[in-house]
């Protein structure tokens, strides 16, 4: 698992599954939380199709041959946000609004 500082989400939280779906598309996410689940028992899977999707936009990274999964997923990006249908980025500052949330939780 690759742990930061940053503020962001749980790998595994609704903000994840919800909001970097609309920006990777479901296969790659479900890469990601399949990822998550392999490094927190501690097991191998085959290279994901979506890897290095993931790696672009820095949800993962390989190091001496390993893929590491990060810990806690940052918030979506202005970028991110302005490319999503309005419908998903008013969903978004619902979200935001309903958990209080003007920034993510620091890990």
């Amino acid at each position: 698992m690759w742990t930061t500082s940053e503020p962001g989400y749980p790998v595994t939280s609704s903000y994840v599954r919800t909001f970097w779906t609309a920006v990777l598309g479901p296969g790659a996410v479900a890469d990601l939380l399949r990822l998550a689940t392999a490094a927190s028992r501690d097991r191998s899977l085959r290279r994901p199709a979506g890897l290095s999707q993931l790696t672009v936009f820095g949800l993962v990274r390989e190091s001496a041959g390993h893929i590491e999964v990060r810990t806690v997923i940052p918030p979506l990006t202005i970028t991110h946000l302005l490319a999503l249908p309005p419908a998903i980025r008013r969903l978004h500052d619902q979200h935001l609004r309903q958990n209080d949330l003007d920034r993510p939780s620091a890990a």
